[in-house]
């Protein structure tokens, strides 16, 4: 997401900014017609209602594996024609599609033969290791027999994921189609990166026609009849692979999801609205959840970032930790696993640093895109010692801590040192390539980091955001370090931590917009900006208390606050632009971690606020999930927010969000050396009055606590103990 600017054009006096190959915001709207995704593992499907792909619509459906899409068309028909849908859904477990539909009339030589409605339709899709699998069921309602033929046309593009989105390239790979026998076909790809790529297509039972790309069956259904057809697109690299039967996907997928839930606290509320917000973000994060060598990892969002992002996965895991450490524990060794051991400057990494993004397409492996092995994220890092930190004091799991403790130790010295190259004590960022992102904290679009003026930033940039990681990441270190008995190093980094409190609020303190400046420029010039990145400063704990409400306030403010949510960059600065990706829209996991912020300095009606914004954003939204982002307009009566073109759903820190919101306002927190469940000052927005929490967990005491509001006073009663936890409520 890199951008240059040339000179003004002096004889129409406009700026142009040139947007070069790696700008990748997708060109393509994923709102212009209702979408059905679905995922398992490394493999994920977009689909439209119907279940189909890519039916006169050049866009992103399709079946992905590995950043390739191994399935381009798919196309169901009813002699000929396209079926009447009458509804689909994906289910509460986000396992299935279930789409049906009836026949249209069908006329032969100008007669009515079939008349609508009388044929009746049920698609059942799923996805299931590296396979989509698909029953199409028939029933014949008419008193008499009916035949009709049924086709289905198939094809596979092999197009990198980038390309989908919208790059174009000079080359490509070599493709071929053979059929291999009465029911299969083979879709082949040879790859410019050396891999050959498969998709075969296998239809039971055997159709009367098949071709390449079409697979035709002659169906005869007698009154009351019915019958079923299964198809299935097995997907895989260097040899064809082979299907396994539907009903055995059927139960393997479904089996998967129950095994990643199992064991997780579960919430449930007096809202039945708030009620199905939850199901649905718990099932779309476990969904995104895939299992990797070392343990389970949260992939960011579907279709365009449905791998392994550091950032996200750290954030995701953060917000989920009180429902479900097992995520962080896996994003921690796995992001320790990976984390750079040497530099490499066209992956923008160096000894310590935390990965950004793994692609594992044609594009990446060829260098066409820099993003096979990225480590271009500034935040990353220091997040990855903060949910280290966080992780403990939830879990006590200091074998865990011993085990990634030299990954720590790493970080904190690439905060130091490459990170901070000018030793000025902030950690700042300035690709080394410019193949790389020209911008890269969380906003990381090309003109996200900008002065009052409008003029973008020049690096190196130090974020305001970031400066609080450190800090935070500082602070859980110290922590860490003495539990290990190292007593100097603990000491030493509390007195970083307090040097970097006092140089921050010095140098990003702007009395004129009473709140942090967005970031500092490479001339260490403040961008005196009113963004939603200072609320991430109150997450880290970096604020000096004094000053924490006046941030709020900010905030919370009508230029900010557009009703739904806090908006990236307050209404009435140069760059805002409520339909922009990162100046003026509002982001769901943005306000979670602000909510938090808010909540850690006391002003939990500010994060209720916000929290109840959200909740209504989210009643407007398909099956109540909440996107990756929507648009920054102001709230308007009897109307919802206005979607972003190009927004992800579901996204793995949007869908975590609600339970960060439930946290904030709950003021929860776990005490393990008191051996305690604690709620600070807990405080319900207004469409909740009353929550249960079933089998929170510490240590082995596991405990169901109910939360009832009366007016401004909540009580915290417990329904149930299991071990020795105290639940402790402060006012």
């Amino acid at each position: 997401m890199a951008t240059q600017e040339i000179d003004t054009l002096n004889d129409i006096g406009a700026a142009v900014e040139v947007v070069p190959d790696f700008y990748i915001e997708p060109q393509t709207s994923l709102i212009e017609r209702p979408l059905r995704t679905l995922k398992h593992g490394d493999i994920f499907a977009v689909l439209d209602s119907y279940g189909d792909i890519g039916v006169g619509y050049d866009g992103p459906e399709g079946v992905f594996l590995r950043d390739t899409r191994y399935l381009s068309g798919f196309d169901l028909r009813f002699e000929g024609e396209r079926p009447l849908l009458l509804g689909s859904v994906v289910e509460d477990d986000n396992a299935s599609l279930s789409a049906n539909s009836s026949n249209p009339d069908i006329h032969h030589d100008g007669v009515l033969s079939i008349p609508r409605d009388i044929i009746a339709m049920e698609r059942t899709k799923l996805l299931f290791e590296a396979g989509c699998y698909e029953r199409i069921g028939f029933f014949n309602y008419d008193s008499k027999q009916r035949a009709f033929r049924v086709s289905i046309h198939f094809e596979a593009d092999f197009r990198d994921l980038f390309e989908v989105r919208g790059i174009r390239r000079e080359a490509r790979g070599q493709l071929s189609t053979r059929v291999l026998s009465s029911s299969r076909v083979e879709l082949r790809y040879d790859g410019l990166d050396g891999i050959r790529r498969y998709t075969v297509m296998s239809f039971d039972p055997a159709p009367q026609r098949l071709e390449t790309g079409l697979a035709e069956f002659d169906v005869v259904l007698e009154p009351g009849a019915q019958c079923s057809i299964l198809a299935s697109a097995a997907c895989g690299e260097d040899e064809a692979p082979k299907p396994v039967h539907f009903l055995a996907a059927y139960r393997g997928a479904r089996r998967d999801l129950g095994k990643l839930t199992r064991g997780i606290a579960t919430v449930e509320s007096s809202n039945v609205l708030f009620n199905e917000m939850v199901c649905r973000s718990t099932s779309d994060i476990y969904t995104l959840v895939s299992r990797t060598r070392t343990g389970l990892y949260p992939y960011a969002g579907i279709p365009w970032f449905s791998t392994v992002f550091g950032r996200d996965g750290i954030i995701t895991a953060i917000m989920m930790l009180w429902i479900d450490p097992s995520l962080a524990k896996g994003v921690l060794h796995y992001l320790a696993n990976t984390q750079a051991k040497a530099d490499d400057p066209g992956a923008d990494a160096q000894p310590g640093k935390i990965l950004h993004e793994i692609r594992n397409g044609e594009m990446a492996h060829l260098r066409e895109v820099p993003f096979g092995q990225y480590y271009g994220s500034v935040d990353a890092t220091p997040l990855f010692v903060m949910l280290a930190g966080l992780y403990f004091e939830r879990t006590g799991d200091i074998a865990m801590i011993r085990a990634v403790w030299p990954n720590i130790e790493a970080a904190l010295s690439w905060c130091d040192t490459s990170g901070d190259p000018d030793r000025d004590g902030f950690v700042e960022y300035f690709r080394t390539t410019d193949a790389g992102l020209a911008n890269q904290g969380w906003k990381d679009s090309h003109d996200s980091i900008f002065h009052a003026d409008g003029s973008l930033a020049e690096g190196p940039i130090a974020l305001c955001e970031v400066q609080g990681y450190v800090y935070a990441a500082k602070k859980a270190a110290a922590t860490l370090a003495r539990l290990l008995g190292k007593t100097a190093l603990a000491d030493a980094l509390d007195k970083q931590a307090a040097v970097l409190r006092a140089q921050f609020h010095e140098s990003f303190w702007c009395e004129e917009i009473g709140t942090y400046a967005l970031a500092l420029d490479g001339a260490k010039k403040p961008c005196r900006v009113r963004s939603s990145n200072a609320g991430h400063a109150l997450f880290a704990g970096i604020v000096d208390p004094a000053y924490a409400v006046r941030i709020a306030d900010v905030l919370t403010g009508p230029e900010a606050f557009s009703g739904w949510g806090i908006r990236t960059i307050s209404q009435g600065e140069s760059r805002y632009n409520p339909i922009s990706y990162h100046n003026g829209s509002v982001w769901p996991h943005d306000n979670a971690l602000i909510a938090l912020g808010l909540s850690r300095y006391g002003l939990k009606r500010h994060a209720a606020k916000i929290f109840s914004g959200m909740f209504d954003a989210a009643s407007y939204q398909y099956l109540l999930r909440l996107p990756e982002l929507f648009c920054g307009f102001g709230r308007r009566r009897r109307r919802g927010p206005i979607a972003y073109p190009v927004a992800c759903a579901p996204q793995a820190w949007a869908s975590a969000a609600p339970f960060a919101f439930l946290s904030a306002c709950m003021g929860l927190s776990f005490e393990h050396d008191r051996n305690e469940i604690r709620f600070e000052n807990p405080q319900l927005p207004e469409f909740l009055a009353d929550l249960t929490i079933r089998g929170l967990k510490l240590g082995e005491t596991r405990v169901d606590i109910r939360l009832r509001s009366d007016g401004a006073d909540v009580t915290v009663s417990i329904l149930s103990r299991d071990g020795s936890a105290r639940i402790v409520q402060t006012k």
